[in-house]
C-alpha cells in the first residue's frame, strides 16, 4: 500500500509543480511577471517620490531636490552614464529604460531610470540614469506565502489520496486473495466489496467469470457423468447380444445381429447429438443471415410429415412475421425438437404459433394436449440427460439432449425458453427472440 500511495503522491505533486509553474509562464508572457509588479508595489512610494518631488522641480532646482532627499532619506541614488545601466540590464529592459520608464532590479534592489530624454535638467543629462539601491524589495515574503500554500495544498491532497489508496490496496489485496483462492480449487470462493468501491465493477466482472466457470465444470462434471450412465447401456446390451450370439443356432443369429446393429445405430445417435451439444457452447457456430420467419416453421413441420400422420396440427402464424436475422439451421433444429417433442408426448394434438410483437420481439409457442409437465420439474428439463419419467423417454427413444440443444440454441440468439401450461391440458413451450 506505501508504494502505491507514495508513487500517486509523488505523481500529483509533480503535476502540481508542473501545472505551477506553467501557470506563472503564462501570466508572465501574457500579462508581466508577477514578482515585478509585487516589487513595484513595494517601491511605489520611492517612485512617487521621485516623480512628484524631483521631477516637477524647477530645472535650477532639480540636483538641489535630488541631493535634499538623498539627506533625508535612506536610498542610495547615483547618478550613472547611460552605457554603464545598459550593461547591467537584459534587452527588453534596455529598451524600457531607452523609452524613460522605470526600470526594476530585483535581485538587486534597484531600479533605473534616465534623468530625461532631451537634456532639460542639466547639460548632458539626456546621457545620465538615476539608479536607486538599497530599495525595501522583498519578495521572498511572496514566494514563502507561496510555499506556505503549496503545503497546505500538499497536504490536504495527501489525506484523501491516503484514504484512497488504503481501500484501493486492501481490494486488490482481496482481489489477489480470491484469485489465489480459486485457482487452488475453492470454486465457490467469490469476491466481497462495497458497492462504493472503485474496484467493485472489476470485482463482479470476477464473480462472474468465477460463477460460469464453476457451473462449467459442473456442468461437464454431470455430463460425463450421464455420458457413461446413457452409454454403459448400449454397450452392455451389445457384449450380452455378442455372448449370445455365440451360442445361438444359426436361425436366429439374424434377429440377434439386428438387435445389435440398433444398439450401434443407438450408440451413433448420442454421439451426434453430443457433438452438436458440444459445438453449441461456442459462439462462432452460428451463421446469422436474414431469413423467412414463417418460412422456416412451415418447412419444420413439412419436413416432419412422416410423424403428422393422425395428429391435429393447429398453425397460427402472423402475416407480419417477416425476416429474422440468425442462423436458419439452428432455430429449426431447436423447433423441430419442440415440435417433436409435442408429438411424442401429446395425445394428438398439437399448436404452433408465431407473432411479432414490436419492430425486433418474436414469440414462437409450441403447446400439446399430453400430460403436460409438472411444475416443480420445469427448472430442470432444460438439463442435459435429464428426464422426467426414463421408461417413458426410453420407450419414445430419446436421450434426455433434446431440450438442452433447444435452449443453447435459443440462447444463443440472444432469446429465451420458458414452460408454463398449456390450454389445451399438456405442456406450452414459449420462445422469445429480440
Amino acid at each position: 500500500m506505501n508504494r502505491i500511495f507514495w508513487r500517486f503522491f509523488v505523481l500529483v505533486m509533480l503535476a502540481i509543480t508542473l501545472a505551477s509553474f506553467a501557470v506563472y509562464f503564462a501570466i508572465n508572457r501574457l500579462f508581466g511577471d508577477p514578482l515585478e509588479e509585487i516589487a513595484l508595489r513595494q517601491v511605489s512610494g520611492q517612485i512617487f517620490l521621485l516623480e512628484q518631488y524631483i521631477d516637477k522641480a524647477p530645472a535650477d532646482e532639480w540636483l538641489q531636490r535630488l541631493n535634499k532627499v538623498r539627506e533625508v532619506s535612506n536610498l542610495k541614488i547615483d547618478l550613472i552614464p547611460l552605457p554603464q545601466a545598459q550593461a547591467a540590464l537584459d534587452a527588453s529592459q534596455r529598451n524600457a529604460l531607452q523609452r524613460g520608464a522605470v526600470v526594476l532590479d530585483i535581485a538587486g534592489k534597484s531600479f533605473y531610470r534616465r534623468v530625461d530624454l532631451t537634456d532639460g535638467k542639466y547639460a548632458g543629462s539626456a546621457d545620465d540614469v538615476l539608479h536607486a539601491s538599497d530599495l525595501p524589495i522583498d519578495v521572498g515574503v511572496v514566494l514563502k506565502m507561496e510555499a506556505l500554500r503549496y503545503a497546505i495544498v500538499a497536504l490536504f491532497l495527501l489525506l484523501p489520496i491516503a484514504f484512497w489508496s488504503r481501500s484501493h490496496w486492501r481490494g486488490l489485496q482481496q482481489l489477489s486473495k480470491v484469485a489465489d483462492e480459486f485457482g487452488q480449487g475453492h470454486l465457490t470462493t467469490r469476491i466481497r466489496l462495497s458497492d462504493s468501491s472503485s474496484l467493485h465493477p472489476l470485482a463482479d466482472c470476477m464473480n462472474q467469470m468465477a460463477s460460469r466457470i464453476d457451473l462449467l465444470l459442473k456442468t461437464h462434471k454431470n455430463l460425463l457423468h450421464s455420458v457413461s450412465h446413457e452409454l454403459r447401456t448400449p454397450i452392455a446390451r451389445l457384449e450380452f447380444g455378442l455372448e449370445l450370439l455365440r451360442k445361438a443356432p444359426q436361425a436366429v443369429q439374424a434377429t440377434r445381429i439386428a438387435a445389435m446393429e440398433e444398439d450401434i445405430l443407438e450408440l451413433n445417435a448420442l454421439v451426434n447429438e453430443l457433438l452438436d451439444l458440444t459445438k453449441l457452447d461456442q459462439q462462432h457456430a452460428l451463421k446469422r443471415q436474414p431469413f423467412a420467419l414463417d418460412g422456416m416453421l412451415q418447412d419444420c413441420l413439412h419436413a416432419m410429415e412422416h410423424q403428422l400422420t393422425g395428429q391435429d396440427i393447429q398453425l397460427e402464424l402472423a402475416d407480419d412475421l417477416g425476416e429474422l436475422n440468425g442462423d436458419r439451421r439452428l432455430l429449426a433444429r431447436a423447433m423441430g425438437n419442440l415440435l417433436s417433442n409435442a408429438i411424442k408426448y401429446g395425445n394428438g394434438v398439437v399448436r404452433l404459433s408465431a407473432q411479432r410483437s414490436g419492430a425486433n420481439r418474436i414469440s414462437m409457442v409450441v403447446e400439446d394436449n399430453g400430460p403436460g409437465i409438472p411444475a416443480a420439474e420445469r427448472s430442470r428439463i432444460f438439463e442435459a440427460f435429464y428426464r422426467i419419467d426414463r421408461s417413458r423417454d426410453r420407450a419414445t427413444g430419446g436421450f434426455g439432449l433434446g431440450l438442452a440443444i433447444v435452449q443453447k440454441a435459443i440462447q444463443l440468439h440472444g432469446g429465451s425458453i420458458v414452460v408454463d401450461e398449456s390450454a389445451l391440458g399438456g405442456a406450452k413451450f414459449i420462445v422469445v427472440l429480440g
